[in-house]
């Protein structure tokens, strides 16, 4: 059994003793990073900005970083300046990174390709390069590559595939075509993200959703409407384990 699967007996022990509990009643896993190799996210949609704050103080402490995704305004105007003192901080459209002076962003050798099909899709887009590289990831990145000018797509693969990425990831709205071409061209895994851009029926991401989990491309695997963080998680767990495989060689 190798490190990583041995922590799953930390999991076992901790199942067997009472959880860690604030007053607030807010129960973080700051391990989780360490356990299944993604860390804990703090969804700031739902929650106050003092809650955000809280949960990235302490998830930060022990690991000397944090990251909360979908910050508001409000949210990202609070962290700044009650956390701008004791972390850097580091705003990304509406993801969030603290982090101690000392802290450096790891380090895998995991490399993922990031294609948008449209400028609209930037903002999740960057929610999962944002998570792929807190993983440890090197991201190259392909904007406004859309199939109405698939010719467009044509030096951004090149690109991909001299840098030998591991996985890519495609965001797309509209249709959400991309994916399913892409995944029909190129070696590696792809992970569709379906983004909520468009018009009338299904521009809600219905319609890419849709296209994506129809394709007819063996390959692609889509995550839900508008989830950059777990598109960053998969690209990256795949290609982290793609570069242990390497430095095991």
């Amino acid at each position: 059994m190798t490190h990583r699967w041995r922590l799953f007996d930390d999991f076992e022990a901790a199942l067997s003793r009472p959880a860690d509990r604030f007053d607030d009643g807010m129960r973080l896993d700051p391990l989780r990073a360490a356990r299944a190799g993604v860390p804990e996210v703090v969804y700031a949609a739902a929650k106050r900005p003092e809650d955000v704050i809280t949960a990235l103080r302490r998830l930060a402490g022990p690991n000397g970083r944090a990251i909360a995704s979908r910050c508001s305004e409000a949210s990202i105007i609070a962290v700044e300046r009650e956390l701008g003192l004791d972390f850097e901080v580091d705003v990304q459209a509406t993801t969030v990174i603290i982090h101690q002076s000392d802290s450096e962003q790891p380090r895998t050798g995991g490399k993922i390709g990031l294609i948008t099909a449209g400028a609209s899709d930037i903002v999740i887009a960057t929610e999962a390069r944002v998570m792929a590289e807190e993983m440890g990831c090197v991201v190259t990145i392909a904007r406004d590559a859309g199939v109405a000018g698939l010719h467009r797509i044509v030096g951004p693969l090149r690109a991909m595939a001299e840098d030998d990425v591991d996985a890519i990831i495609v965001a797309a709205g509209m249709d959400g075509a991309l994916p399913s071409v892409i995944a029909g061209l190129v070696p590696v895994p792809v992970i569709g993200l379906p983004i909520s851009t468009g018009y009338g029926y299904g521009g809600n991401g219905d319609a890419a959703l849709g296209s994506m989990l129809q394709s007819c491309a063996p390959g692609l695997a889509v995550v839900n409407i508008d989830n950059g963080i777990g598109a960053g998680a998969v690209a990256a767990l795949i290609a982290n384990r793609a570069a242990e495989s390497r430095r095991s060689r």
